[in-house]
């Protein structure tokens, strides 16, 4: 049964991070941007999503201002960057600084919770249900909430829009050739990004039935991680695209986040993140990324030889 439960919890946990991830996909790998404003949306989304939820308001809506609040903060982030010409990291900071005291703002307090009020996660369909049972429900509510952001995110991308965000990232002069501005798609670009992330935020707090101030703390290196891996698995599986790779990504970066705590037990989680972070950044460009590699294109090289023969 413990099994059960932790396998439940990291599904959980895994596919509302791999939402984040979808968020931080979009300024990490299409625009190449350094957005560390994530660590502020994650909690906006929530506080936005719990005070809303407390004051009556249904959750299908308080999720979906969550996420129009959260693409609010990250088009604050590009304004600053396009506009006023600050740096881009810095521009995240200031955004992200700002965010905590909004949040508290919005919140009234440090915490804010809503156990007995409906959520996707808390609702008439799993009364009655066991508790393992009615936790796999709760992963397949997450999980569609997952499917709908990548489905929609990759419709997106196919786009005119999506072609020109992508262009921003990789060839900015291509798009000032064709007669548009970079800036715009930047802020557009940053503005979808962290409305993905605060609605992740509002997921999370379904989770915990609860708003916290300290959610979000960590929450960029968590994010980057699952891109990453889950961009590496997409490189090496030819079929796959990069956002199921995110997803896919997540999911192993928590069981390993999961095991990892279980054996040096929870007091050690922001030590056991950093050095989960490290071993990612290896494997992407580091020397472990080198080695795999050359070891690739070696087993490519002899197969073309093989062919040949």
């Amino acid at each position: 049964m413990f099994f059960v439960n932790q396998m439940s919890t990291i599904l959980q946990l895994g596919f509302i991070y791999a939402v984040v991830g979808l968020g931080v996909f979009i300024t990490y790998k299409i625009l190449d941007f350094p957005d560390l404003s994530v660590d502020g949306t994650f909690p906006l989304g929530g506080v936005v999503f719990s005070v809303l939820l407390t004051a009556g308001c249904p959750w299908p809506v308080a999720m979906l201002v969550s996420f129009f609040a959260g693409a609010a903060a990250g088009l604050v982030t590009g304004l600053l960057h396009v506009k006023l010409r600050i740096n881009g990291l810095l521009a995240g900071i200031i955004t992200m600084t700002a965010l905590v005291s909004v949040n508290y703002l919005i919140a009234g307090g440090p915490q804010v919770s809503f156990a007995q009020e409906d959520t996707l996660l808390n609702n008439g369909l799993l009364d009655g249900m066991s508790r393992a049972l009615s936790n796999y429900m709760e992963v397949l509510f997450i999980l569609l909430i997952v499917v709908l952001c990548k489905v929609l995110l990759d419709l997106f991308l196919k786009t005119k829009a999506g072609f020109l965000l992508r262009a921003t990232g990789d060839n900015p002069q291509l798009v000032t050739q064709m007669g548009k501005n970079t800036d715009n798609y930047k802020m557009l670009g940053l503005a979808l990004a962290n409305g993905i992330v605060a609605l992740a935020g509002s997921l999370y707090c379904q989770y915990s039935a609860s708003y916290n101030s300290n959610m979000g703390t960590g929450t960029v290196v968590i994010a980057l991680a699952c891109v990453i891996i889950g961009c590496v698995i997409a490189k090496h599986i030819r079929p796959m695209a990069n956002t199921t790779g995110v997803v896919v990504g997540a999911l192993i970066y928590y069981a390993i986040l999961s095991a990892a705590m279980l054996l040096l037990g929870s007091d050690y989680t922001r030590l056991i993140v950093a050095v989960l972070f490290v071993i990612v950044l290896l494997f992407d460009t580091g020397l472990i990324g080198r080695t795999m590699k050359k070891l690739f294109r070696r087993k490519k090289r002899k197969e073309g030889g093989d062919a040949r023969t």
